[in-house]
């Protein structure tokens, strides 16, 4: 295992919330929801730094508080992955960057060593995230990214929509998309100037970006179930998440 790979991560948090009001801020179990994102990625010993990337001075005050590092971003910037391929710019030996969204207030050590695993075997994909076995329940729920891999786990298709159409044989493998992603570094400033295309646009994916300009993205799978939190119901389950690093 190459363990000598400098590793950046990034945690782009905004404060406006399409769907939760100040999310980040928003307090679980006791301190705020971007705190807890900061402090479980501050457990992997893999990382050789680790980055708040925010356009909120309330934000990086937080972080601040428990001896973080903070970077001011322009609020202009519109995705988190362009927000880590600014910070990225700026550590321009880092061998791989990390995109960890701050709505994984329950994220573990050993996710981040899964989907970093191809980079720590000596492999260069373009990117990698992670995806966990989908329940039945959430098939046909449009809140739940589904993605498909080919027999090398490299992803075919994510989507909103329940994929695939099950015709004949029940048992083709669906999973569970983590909004959590590994880049090479280069990859990442390359990726963050691809225009958009027809696919993203019509889900609302920017990974699709990736596949429909003809990339790979590397799906590494777990069997942790993490909580993110991205509604009023999802906020108020954090509230009694049970937390296995405490």
């Amino acid at each position: 295992m190459n363990t000598n790979l400098t590793i950046l991560c990034v945690i782009p948090s905004r404060l406006q919330s399409t769907r939760l009001a100040r999310k980040p801020l928003l307090p679980i179990q006791g301190k705020p929801m971007i705190q807890w994102v900061y402090e479980r990625a501050r457990l992997s010993p893999l990382l050789t730094h680790l980055v708040v990337a925010t356009d909120s001075e309330e934000i990086a005050t937080v972080i601040k508080e428990i001896g973080g590092e903070t970077l001011l971003t322009d609020p202009a910037i519109e995705s988190g992955s362009k927000r880590a391929a600014y910070v990225a710019t700026l550590y321009p030996n880092a061998d791989v960057v990390i995109n960890l969204q701050g709505d994984e207030p329950f994220i573990t050590p050993s996710m981040l060593e899964t989907l970093l695993q191809p980079y720590l075997n000596g492999e260069h994909p373009e990117m990698s995230t992670l995806a966990y076995p989908l329940t039945k329940e959430k098939y046909t729920d449009p809140g739940v990214v589904k993605v498909i891999t080919d027999i090398h786990h490299n992803a075919i298709y994510f989507s909103r929509a329940p994929i695939p159409y099950y015709r004949v044989d029940t048992n083709a493998p669906v999973y569970n998309h983590m909004g959590l992603y590994a880049f090479r570094r280069d990859f990442l400033l390359h990726y963050a100037n691809l225009p958009q295309t027809p696919l993203d646009k019509a889900e609302s994916l920017e990974q699709l970006r990736v596949i429909e300009h003809g990339f790979r993205i590397r799906v590494m799978l777990t069997h942790e179930k993490t909580l993110e939190v991205n509604t009023q119901e999802e906020y108020e389950t954090a509230q009694n998440f049970e937390d296995s690093n405490r």
